[in-house]
């Protein structure tokens, strides 16, 4: 079975943040990284080449396959900003109602900017995640 492309590493958050070229996607990288930080009260780290992820859980898929994968984390796009819920958004339907101007799909939230959401409902959004952490042990594995 193959390894997973994506994997943690010991790459800079920040150096990666502040070689975003385009400065309104930069500073809401930076928006992002706080708030992540401050409601995960995880440290974040770099999954692949342009993810940051915060925490992390094993799971072990149907197919056999395992791993180690982050719960919440982001990375700037090209096309959107993504922010990636590992949960998926059952559990947040609520929240997605105030959010603002924005698209989903599987555990993957996209915007053009921050400024088309409700950052006060991000902020929920990532807390009732923490809060339900323990479903993806639950759902995944160890």
């Amino acid at each position: 079975m193959s390894e997973l492309k994506t994997q943690v590493n010991n790459a800079s958050v920040e150096e990666f943040i502040g070689a975003v070229k385009d400065e309104e996607i930069r500073s809401d990288c930076l928006t992002l990284l706080d708030l992540m930080k401050k409601t995960t009260k995880e440290e974040p780290k770099m999954w692949g080449s342009s993810i940051v992820g915060f925490g992390t859980f094993h799971y072990k898929g149907k197919s056999g396959r395992e791993g180690d994968w982050f719960v919440t984390g982001f990375s700037p796009r090209k096309q959107n900003m993504t922010v990636y819920f590992c949960l998926g958004f059952k559990h947040l339907a609520p929240q997605l109602k105030s959010l603002g101007k924005f698209k989903t799909s599987m555990g993957c939230l996209y915007f053009k900017k921050i400024s088309d959401i409700d950052i006060k409902v991000l902020t929920e959004m990532f807390k009732v995640t923490k809060a339900n952490q323990k479903t993806l042990v639950g759902k995944f594995g160890k």
